[in-house]
């Protein structure tokens, strides 16, 4: 046998493969749409491939979920969680939960990207952690597993030359991630430097676009984490009916017997498996040095401001406390936890955003938190108390006046937080 036919019978089949894989991603998939149930699984999954896709966000708000996003505290599922009050209560919404540990302003402007025009003009509820305010800001490994070059393709056609497009190409050119392939980290440096794309970047993002929105339609809906089981489970715990006033004392309850084995409030399970056997003394103290005050945090967080000014988004602001006795304990500054308060809010009124629920003097309440940095049962419960009027009543429609300068460097690094 000839050596090129050898080598057609042997290498044949597989170039064979790649056409057909190559063909099925390029082509203009219509898959049916996602069924109630797997849009319920995945609206409470906080699953990556959730947050880093298309298909499953646009589907859940064509369906009238509405986006809950931040980051570690949505995974915090007790009974009185949002999407456990939303479903045992039958509100006319359902949380979509968007965030988990790691995700911030950064990772959370490129993921809107993905959920386009059916976005604009609706509402969200968005909890704003002063712990990402950190002098690092948005650390690059977390970033890296979040990140999503579908998203930033979508961003980059559609990026013109403004002050917000310039610093986010700026920001992910300092992330590693997004400078892995270099079609995009070239189109990327054209809108830094304030230029448009060239036609055959355009075409080639396109054709990019394509293979990754199908791989989505055809994988996004696996893998997906079962969280469905806790909030079923949250539901069966909760009265049928119930005012404020029991609602409060059966979150007191809940508080009372899941915080029996230690002195600052924190869940058993929580204390048990992070504070306990000698992790408790070498955390004494540990937190005196921290400061949110300063931090490339406050331009992303911008850039993700100009993004819901753009789609005219109404957005519900959650400043959640810390636990004030773990504060007192790892000597966390109080005086300066106030002070990035203020920061964020002046940056929020300063551009119209007015929905603002502060909760950083409610840390010391009994059961408001679950653990050190996390709302817990009383706290979901004042959360309620201002999302669900948010979600269900009529709002103004808001006047937003965005200021490039809070993208500078001298805002990042302001600490009297425009109080002068």
């Amino acid at each position: 046998m000839k050596t090129r036919q050898r080598l057609g019978q042997i290498f044949g089949p597989l170039l064979l493969a790649a056409l057909l894989v190559l063909g099925l991603l390029l082509a203009p998939l219509k898959l049916g749409r996602l069924s109630q149930t797997t849009l319920q699984e995945a609206a409470v999954s906080l699953s990556s491939n959730v947050f880093k896709g298309q298909k499953i966000k646009q589907q859940a708000l064509e369906a009238g979920y509405v986006p809950f996003m931040g980051s570690s505290e949505l995974s915090r599922m007790d009974p009185l969680h949002p999407s456990v009050l939303a479903a045992k209560y039958q509100r006319s919404y359902r949380p979509l939960l968007i965030g988990a540990a790691g995700t911030q302003s950064l990772i959370h402007f490129l993921m809107l990207q993905s959920m386009g025009s059916a976005l604009k003009n609706k509402k969200v509820v968005f909890i704003i952690s002063p712990q990402w305010f950190t002098p690092q800001g948005q650390q690059p490994a977390a970033f890296s597993f979040y990140y999503s070059p579908l998203e930033t393709i979508t961003w980059l056609q559609h990026a013109t030359n403004t002050a917000a497009d310039r610093y986010a190409a700026r920001r992910l050119l300092a992330m590693p991630a997004s400078t892995s392939n270099k079609f995009i980290t070239d189109a990327t440096l054209r809108i830094a430097a304030g230029q448009s794309l060239t036609t055959q970047q355009r075409f080639g993002l396109r054709l990019s676009q394509k293979v990754l929105q199908n791989e989505d339609a055809l994988f996004s809906r696996f893998r997906l984490k079962n969280n469905l089981t806790k909030i079923k489970h949250g539901e069966q715990q909760l009265p049928d009916k119930a005012t404020l006033t029991q609602l409060d004392h059966f979150a007191r309850k809940q508080g009372a017997a899941n915080t029996t084995n230690n002195r600052f409030g924190i869940d058993n399970k929580f204390y048990r498996q992070r504070l306990s056997h000698g992790r408790l003394t070498e955390l004494k103290g540990q937190q005196k040095a921290f400061d949110y005050r300063q931090s490339p945090e406050y331009g992303d967080f911008q850039l993700l401001l100009s993004q819901f000014a753009k789609w005219h988004i109404q957005v519900q602001f959650v400043i959640p406390p810390v636990n004030q006795r773990w504060a007192n304990y790892t000597q966390l500054s109080m005086p300066m936890i106030h002070a990035t308060d203020q920061k964020i809010k002046y940056q929020l009124r300063q551009q119209g955003f007015t929905h603002i629920l502060d909760m950083t003097d409610d840390g010391n309440q009994p059961y408001f938190m679950q653990d050190t940095i996390h709302l817990g049962w009383r706290g979901w419960l004042r959360v309620d108390q201002t999302v669900a009027p948010f979600l269900t009543e009529p709002q103004a429609q808001p006047h937003y006046q965005l200021q490039s300068h809070f993208f500078s460097r001298q805002w990042q690094q302001d600490k009297t937080g425009g109080q002068q």
